[in-house]
């Protein structure tokens, strides 16, 4: 059986819900990413801030990334799936969503995210047209 863990890619970087923007967006630069799960005071996941958040939420809205939060832009929470859960639980999953990553745990910590590209990568293309039409559909 493939599970989430074969899916995805290891070593996810999170940031605390209180960090800035600007710090948020060179933590992506620095480690090659385009998101990072948001953790509240409490370590507990509380969203995902991406890099198209950032510019399109905050520095085209006239934001100061140098004063808004990750926590700030972390919007509708964020979906988790087991490491060791089906690889097509977590592919059904995000289709249902209809989101572009979903970030893997074990025993509640972030071990890992799924992201489009990494289905593109390990899907066959059968498996991963489906997924990219039912995320991309019209409403």
């Amino acid at each position: 059986m493939t599970t989430a863990r074969d899916l995805m890619t290891a070593d996810v970087r999170c940031v605390p819900a209180s960090e800035t923007l600007d710090r948020a967006a060179q933590l992506m630069r620095d480690h090659g990413i385009g998101a990072l799960p948001v953790k509240g005071g409490d370590g507990t996941l509380t969203g995902i801030v991406t890099d198209r958040d950032i510019v399109v939420k905050a520095l085209a809205a006239g934001k100061d990334a140098a004063e808004v939060t990750a926590g700030d832009l972390a919007e509708g929470g964020v979906h988790t799936v087991d490491a060791g859960a089906d690889a097509t639980l977590a592919v059904r999953a995000m289709s249902e969503a209809r989101i572009r990553r979903i970030v893997v745990v074990e025993d509640g910590t972030p071990v890992g995210m799924i992201t489009e590209a990494d289905l593109a990568r390990k899907l066959t293309a059968e498996a991963f047209a489906t997924y990219a039409g039912r995320v991309y559909a019209s409403s």
